[in-house]
C-alpha cells in the first residue's frame, strides 16, 4: 500500500457513507457545555464515542480531570518506538448552545441533515467534524500501512466553548505526558471554501464592559431633558474615541507598531473569502493601508458585542439611568495585553469620560501566538498538502479568531500546525451551523497524506 493508494481509501470510505454515519451519531449528543443541564452528556461523548474509537486504533486511553474543569477530558496514546516524531492531537467535543426554535424549518441541531449540497448539524465545523476528519483519517493510515509510523497523543476536551477552564493547568501538572514534537490540529475556518489552508496560532480575545451609571431610576425627558446626563449618549462618545468612524483603533497600545515582514509576505498569498453567505468585505473599514488579509489577520480589531441603555423592548419618555457595551479587542502578536486596560483608563479619562466604569469579564483572556512562517514544520505540512490537492495552501500566521493555542506553545513549548476544515460562511455558533460534504471529504483527503508523510521518515524531526 502506498500513499495514493491509502488516500483513494479514504475517499472510498467518504463516499461509502460510513463517515457521515460516524459523525452523525456524535452529533445526535447534545454537548452544550454552557448549560449545565448536559454534563451527562459532556461526560458520555468521551466515554461511549471518542474512548472507542481511539482503542480501536490501538490507543490507551485515560481520563483526566481538573477541578476547575467542568467536565473531564480524554487523553490517547499510541507510543509506536523511540525516535519516532510525536504528533499532539487536539479537539473539543463540546459546542455552543443548540438554539434549536431559530434553524430553519426541517432542520435540528441534533440531527446530521443534509439539504441542497450542504450537512447541516450543531458541531459539524466547530468542532465535532474536524476532530472526527482527523481520527478517521489517522484509522484510514493505520489500516492501510499496519502502523501509524509515528507516535500519537491526542487530547479531547469538552470545555472549549466556555473557555478551556483547566485546560492551562492540565496541561501544566502533565508537561511531560504530552510531550510532543508539533502540534498538528483542526479547528477554524478556512481562507475559502474551496483551498485548503494552515494557520499558525490565534488572535488574543479580551472581553470586557463599559458601563455608566449616572443615577438611580430614570426620569421624564420633557421635564428634565437638557438639565441631566444621559448615560446612553455619554457612552456612545466614549465608544467614539476608542476607535474611528470607519473602525481604526485610537489607542497606541493596542495596535503593532509594524506589520513584521515574514507576515506581510504570508498574507499576500491570501485572499478573504467567505462564501456565498459571507457578508461582502468593506474596504473602507478597519485600519486603513492594509490588505483585508492583513486586517483580520496581521492586526488588531476593537468591537461592540451589545449595547443596552433604556428599556429597547418598550422605550419610554424616560431619560435613562444607565448604559452598558460588552466590548472586545481581538489582537495579534506584539502589542502587550498587560497594557490594555490600563491604556484604556488612561485614554477614557484623559478624553473626559472617567465616568465609564470598566470591567473584566474573565479572570483569564486568549493570548495572541503565531510561529514563525518559514518553520520548517510549515514549509513540511504545506508540502504535503499541494502533494495531495494540487493546489497551494494558504499559510496564515495567525488565525482571526481566538483558541486556547497559547497553551500548547507556551506551556507544552510545541510548534502549533493547524489544518482547517471549515469556512468562514459556516454559521458556527449560529443557527443553520452546516459544511459541504466535498470539503470534508478533500480535508479527509489532507488529513491521510499528512498522517502518511509524518510515518514515511522524512519530516523535520527526523532531518534535523
Amino acid at each position: 500500500m502506498n500513499r495514493s493508494q491509502a488516500i483513494a481509501y479514504s475517499q472510498a470510505q467518504f463516499d461509502s457513507g460510513a463517515f457521515r454515519e460516524t459523525l452523525a451519531r456524535r452529533i445526535a449528543i447534545p454537548t452544550e457545555s454552557q448549560n449545565s443541564a448536559r454534563a451527562p452528556e459532556l461526560a458520555s461523548y468521551l466515554s461511549q464515542h471518542m474512548q472507542p474509537a481511539f482503542e480501536a486504533m490501538g490507543f490507551e486511553c485515560r481520563t483526566l480531570t481538573h477541578p476547575k474543569a467542568l467536565a473531564p477530558f480524554l487523553y490517547a496514546q499510541r507510543i509506536e518506538g523511540d525516535g519516532l516524531p510525536t504528533v499532539f492531537g487536539y479537539g473539543h467535543g463540546d459546542v455552543i448552545r443548540g438554539l434549536e426554535p431559530e434553524w430553519k424549518e426541517g432542520l435540528s441541531p441534533w440531527t446530521l441533515t443534509e439539504r441542497d449540497g450542504r450537512w447541516y448539524g450543531r458541531g459539524i465545523a466547530d468542532n465535532k467534524g474536524q476532530h472526527t476528519t482527523n481520527m478517521e483519517a489517522m484509522a484510514h493510515v493505520l489500516e492501510q500501512r499496519g502502523r501509524l509510523g509515528f507516535n500519537s497523543k491526542y487530547l479531547i476536551e469538552m470545555g472549549e466553548e466556555t473557555g478551556s477552564p483547566g485546560l492551562r493547568e492540565l496541561c501544566e501538572a502533565n508537561k511531560d505526558l504530552f510531550r510532543a514534537d508539533l502540534l498538528l490540529a483542526s479547528d477554524g475556518p478556512r481562507l475559502r471554501p474551496d483551498r485548503p489552508t494552515i494557520f499558525l496560532g490565534t488572535r488574543g480575545a479580551l472581553n470586557f464592559d463599559l458601563s455608566i451609571e449616572a443615577r438611580k431610576g430614570a426620569h421624564h425627558s420633557g421635564n428634565w431633558g437638557g438639565l441631566i446626563s444621559n448615560p446612553g449618549i455619554q457612552l456612545a462618545h466614549a465608544i467614539a474615541c476608542i476607535v474611528g468612524p470607519t473602525g481604526q483603533i485610537r489607542i497606541p497600545q493596542w495596535v503593532p507598531t509594524e506589520l513584521p515582514e515574514p507576515v506581510r509576505r504570508a498574507l499576500a498569498d491570501c485572499e478573504v473569502d467567505g462564501g456565498t453567505d459571507g457578508p461582502a468585505i468593506e474596504p473602507w473599514w478597519g485600519e486603513p493601508g492594509l490588505s483585508p488579509a492583513e486586517r483580520v489577520f496581521g492586526w488588531c480589531s476593537f468591537e461592540v458585542l451589545a449595547y443596552k441603555t433604556g428599556n429597547p423592548q418598550t422605550p419610554v419618555n424616560a431619560i435613562p439611568a444607565t448604559a452598558w457595551a460588552r466590548c472586545q479587542l481581538r489582537f495579534v502578536v506584539g502589542p502587550d495585553p498587560a497594557q490594555f486596560m490600563p491604556a484604556l483608563r488612561s485614554h477614557l479619562d484623559r478624553h473626559g469620560f472617567s465616568m465609564v466604569q470598566i470591567t473584566s469579564t474573565r479572570d483569564e483572556i486568549f493570548a495572541a501566538t503565531r510561529i514563525d512562517p518559514d518553520d520548517p514544520w510549515v514549509r513540511w505540512a504545506a508540502e504535503s498538502i499541494t502533494r495531495t490537492t494540487g493546489k497551494k495552501p494558504a499559510v496564515l500566521p495567525n488565525l482571526g479568531g481566538s483558541l486556547p493555542n497559547d497553551i500548547f506553545t507556551d506551556v507544552l513549548g510545541l510548534r502549533t500546525v493547524w489544518v482547517p476544515h471549515s469556512y468562514p460562511g459556516c454559521s458556527q455558533h449560529a443557527p443553520n451551523e452546516h459544511l459541504p460534504p466535498q470539503l470534508l471529504r478533500e480535508a479527509l483527503a489532507v488529513m491521510t497524506g499528512l498522517y502518511w508523510d509524518l510515518g514515511a521518515g522524512e519530516t523535520p524531526h527526523r532531518l534535523k
